[in-house]
């Protein structure tokens, strides 16, 4: 055993411990996750083990995606995996097939662990729509996150903008008024870091949110076929997302503010280098230990002009259980109670994160940081995505193919769409 590393030895140990199955004594429980430190679970891991004598909680965190998903994969392969672990929201159609639905009933329990019901009544609606599946919940989130408007309200005062646009048309004005260009025409500060792929963090989040608001349908009701580039009442909307999109990197548009010689948009944000952007809520910590004395603000994502309902592109993650777990009853327990309200309320509270959860969304509606993200999530929009990673290689490509003139928008979504349908197609049914 001297080549296993420590954590593989530590993992056959513990499944060794299990043998037995759902036994209340000497249950040893391992926990993957992703970005989120020890601390972060410490108080429900304690909580739990102390309502449920016996039963032990390992925890391990990991730094990077790609770290974890790899990582996670190999374990789930070779019989060492966690019992519980993270889910991102688009692995449901990828990786449901290593999870273990949660049990109609427990043996032990008077009632269900949660009902398809109470998932509805307490979670956002996002959150059905990525984890049930076939009458199933395949795992339970740990908050939602959205896109929203960052601005430098020192730009915006210089300018006369008196406050952030809340929606397209308005967007559009103040990156005309905020962007400035030298006499070589280049840009010397951006309205809004939009436009390109590369250098813009989570731009192909952007596209898709922008998609999805105008009201593309991205896949086939059976999810066998990408549908994107299909026209809506008679309105190419994927392609008007695309353009709408991409103008902002064309130096022949009136809005044209963000070039591929930028720098990333976040430090160009810090820098004071850009008027806006579109980013998530740990941005705003970031942001400040990047540079202290930007002063910046928060609003909400800007919507389609005259739409009737909001639509905010979501990104999260979520615990499940491992299918190959030998305590899956008592994993559940306590996926259960982390995203209880106790249990996600200290959790919340550790990473300053937004709730997925409808009982705590309102008392997070005055904190200065999660304010809008939590209200947000009430109207987070996602869609199935066959492979997340994959998705935003062929979306970044898509978003070059425009701005290199590699292709038309219209032969740019094609190509998109076609790759896309090639994954779908590839889902085990």
């Amino acid at each position: 055993m001297a080549g296993l590393s420590f954590i593989v030895i530590l993992t056959i140990v513990l499944v060794l411990m299990n043998i037995g199955g759902d036994s209340t004594k000497a249950t040893n429980l391992v926990f993957w996750g992703v970005f989120d430190d020890k601390n972060a679970y410490d108080a429900v891991i304690k909580d739990f083990e102390k309502a449920n004598p016996g039963v032990k909680v390992y925890y391990r965190s990991f730094s990077t995606y790609e770290e974890y998903e790899s990582g996670l994969l190999d374990a789930l392969a070779a019989g060492t995996g966690p019992d519980m672990y993270m889910i991102h929201h688009t692995w449901l159609p990828k990786h449901g097939n290593k999870l273990a639905a949660l049990p109609s009933k427990i043996e032990g329990e008077k009632e269900p662990l949660m009902t398809l019901k109470t998932f509805n009544d307490q979670f956002v609606e996002v959150a059905y729509d990525d984890f049930v599946y076939n009458g199933q919940i395949y795992a339970l989130p740990l908050y939602v996150d959205t896109l929203a408007l960052y601005y430098n309200r020192d730009m915006f005062n210089s300018a006369g903008i008196t406050r952030p646009p809340e929606n397209w048309d308005e967007f559009n004005t103040d990156v005309e008024l905020l962007t400035r260009t030298d006499s070589s025409g280049n840009i010397t500060q951006s309205g809004a870091a939009l436009g390109t792929a590369r250098n813009i963090n989570r731009s192909t989040d952007i596209l898709m949110s922008l998609m999805l608001q105008s009201g593309v349908k991205m896949v086939n009701e059976d999810k066998t076929e990408a549908t994107f580039s299909n026209s809506v009442n008679g309105l190419a909307v994927g392609e008007r997302a695309l353009k709408f999109y991409t103008d902002f990197a064309n130096p022949m548009v009136k809005t044209y503010s963000w070039s591929d010689s930028q720098h990333y948009s976040i430090d160009a944000f810090a820098e004071g280098n850009a008027a806006m952007m579109l980013n998530y809520s740990h941005q705003s910590v970031a942001l400040r230990a990047k540079s202290a004395r930007l002063n910046f603000a928060v609003a909400p994502m800007p919507q389609i002009a005259g739409a009737t309902d909001k639509k905010n592109y979501a990104n999260y993650w979520a615990v499940g259980v491992a299918n190959k777990s030998l305590n899956i009853n008592t994993a559940w327990k306590f996926v259960v109670s982390l995203t209880s309200k106790n249990g996600a309320n200290k959790y919340l509270t550790t990473t300053n994160r937004p709730s997925a959860r409808r009982d705590l969304i309102e008392a997070q509606k005055s904190d200065a940081d999660l304010g809008i993200f939590a209200e947000q999530a009430l109207t987070a929009k996602s869609w199935f995505q066959a492979d997340g990673v994959a998705i935003e290689g062929i979306f970044a490509d898509m978003i070059d193919d425009v701005n290199f003139r590699r292709r038309s928008i219209k032969e740019a979504l094609n190509n998109a769409e076609s790759r896309v349908s090639v994954l779908l197609r590839q889902i085990p049914r």
